[in-house]
């Protein structure tokens, strides 16, 4: 049993030998390897990076040939088993992309494909900002920081300082968005100047963003509310009494000053009459008052004779009123 799996391992092996070895002699091309052998994959602008392809085994000569998105970029041929080089130059957004190579012998047709690289252009990241959306915080208070670099290529990675210590993990965004980060406000050292910095993977690329620093809150008294607003209350009722003085106050002060300058007179009779018959009709009169004078002038009246009645005298009182 054991020879016959020896014996069978033995022909596939010839089989796959005679395959790779054509009519002519030739042994037959494999895929090809596409490597970068200067540069990396992820390029800058203006980047040299050069291309190697080649496939063994393969008997030379060998045609070798790039593409970019299946478009020719260039060829070169192979008299030995060297590889190809293909120096390439990004100078634009356009150079970057998916490349393959192709061999095949000369006058042939068909060949091999090799596998693809793509080509990242990275750009440097412009310098971060650093921003929150209070500046004033107090004791005991939670506060956010967030860092963002508005150009660069993803991923960005932010961390963020206090002085010259860290504060934080590092973050890594994939998104163009900013990194924030939570922090309590738990002592006066707290207020200090805060910093961050972004990188990518652009080389020698660190960007500080500029500083942030919390000024403290000043501690409102509760009775603060309570004076402003006894404060607006006395500001209405000044308003409220100096509106009220043309309506009110000037025409009541004058109509009482018209009364008191109103003269009152009043009568009084007495009459000195021996005769009960007499009838005396007393007018009504004010209630004197205390700067109120009063005069009393005698008339005399007689009567008809005829009405049989004897002549009989009334005095009068006329009050006057000063001022």
């Amino acid at each position: 049993m054991l020879f016959l799996t020896i014996l069978l391992f033995s022909y596939s092996q010839m089989s796959q030998q005679i395959q790779k070895t054509t009519a002519n002699g030739k042994e037959m091309l494999s895929n090809p390897k596409l490597v970068v052998v200067q540069g990396t994959l992820n390029v800058v602008m203006k980047e040299n990076v050069t291309l190697s392809c080649l496939s063994q085994p393969g008997s030379p000569p060998v045609r070798y040939t790039l593409f970019k998105h299946n478009q020719q970029v260039s060829a070169l041929n192979r008299s030995d088993s060297s590889p190809a080089l293909f120096p390439l130059t990004i100078s634009s957004a356009s150079d970057v992309g998916e490349y393959k190579c192709k061999a095949e012998f000369n006058n042939s047709s068909g060949g091999k494909y090799s596998n693809s690289l793509n080509f990242t252009l990275i750009e440097p990241i412009s310098k971060p900002v650093l921003s929150s959306p209070t500046s004033q915080a107090k004791k005991g208070q939670n506060v956010t920081l967030s860092c963002f670099s508005e150009n660069g290529s993803l991923p960005i990675t932010y961390l963020f300082f206090k002085g010259k210590q860290t504060i934080s993990p590092q973050k890594t965004m994939q998104k163009r968005e900013a990194a924030v980060i939570f922090l309590f406000i738990d002592s006066l050292s707290d207020f200090g100047t805060y910093k961050c910095k972004a990188n990518n993977s652009f080389p020698n690329n660190t960007k500080y963003s500029n500083g942030f620093n919390f000024t403290l809150a000043e501690e409102r008294s509760h009775s603060q509310p309570l004076i402003i607003s006894l404060g607006l209350i006395l500001l209405l009722l000044i308003i409220g009494f100096a509106l009220a003085i043309p309506f009110f106050v000037i025409p009541l002060y004058k109509a009482k000053k018209f009364k008191s300058t109103r003269p009152s007179i009043g009568l009084t009779s007495t009459v000195y009459a021996e005769d009960s018959e007499n009838e005396v009709i007393y007018s009504e009169i004010e209630p004197v008052k205390a700067e109120e004078e009063y005069i009393n002038f005698p008339v005399i009246r007689r009567e008809e004779e005829k009405a049989g009645k004897r002549a009989c005298s009334t005095v009068y009182s006329k009050v006057l009123i000063r001022d």
